[in-house]
């Protein structure tokens, strides 16, 4: 997947401008790919250029002029064209996984530190998550794509109670180990 099609995503659920979506990609689409506001302004450039965006120019009193990105009906076609295509099983590359595979070859005290902070972080978006899934009233009774951003916000709870639960293993393993 490249930015833009996390762009046209987010675009095609509100326009915005970079601003406002450098902001959504932080509270969302960010936890599970990233990208800098800097990316993420050159991408959208570099979009308009290509004809998959649209811009409105929207004066504002004592500030610039704001620029409101909408998906164009190439941006849209480029979009259906992208969801059609299949998708590699994703790989697991965690830093944290092969320090933890390692730690019998250096300071398991420090290691544990490090696991500890990153359950930390962890059960912080865990918690984020729950509290973003208490704003679906009856989950049943979602469609289209109101459906999809609560089953994806699911798959998050779901990897984030992996994530948890493989750190606490960890950590409790070597707390009666203490090798």
């Amino acid at each position: 997947m490249a930015l833009e099609h996390a762009l046209l995503v987010a675009l095609s659920e509100k326009p915005g401008s970079g601003l406002e979506l450098a902001r959504r990609f932080d509270k969302s689409i960010g936890f599970f790919w990233h990208a800098t506001h800097q990316q993420i302004y050159r991408v959208l450039g570099r979009m308009e250029a290509d004809g998959w965006l649209a811009v409105e120019v929207v004066p504002q009193a004592a500030k610039p002029d704001k620029k409101v990105y909408a998906v164009t009906d190439a941006g849209a076609e480029v979009l259906a064209q992208w969801l059609a295509t299949p998708t590699p099983m994703e790989e697991l590359r965690s830093e944290l996984a092969v320090k933890m595979r390692g730690g019998s070859f250096g300071d398991r005290a420090a290691l544990l530190e490090v696991v500890r902070g990153a359950l930390a972080d962890h059960l912080a978006r865990l918690e984020h998550y729950r509290r973003l899934e208490q704003a679906y009233d009856d989950p049943t009774g979602l469609t289209g794509h109101e459906l999809d951003q609560y089953l994806v916000l699911r798959g998050g709870i779901g990897l984030e109670q992996f994530w948890v639960g493989w750190l606490e293993d960890y950590i409790n393993a070597h707390s009666k180990d203490r090798s």
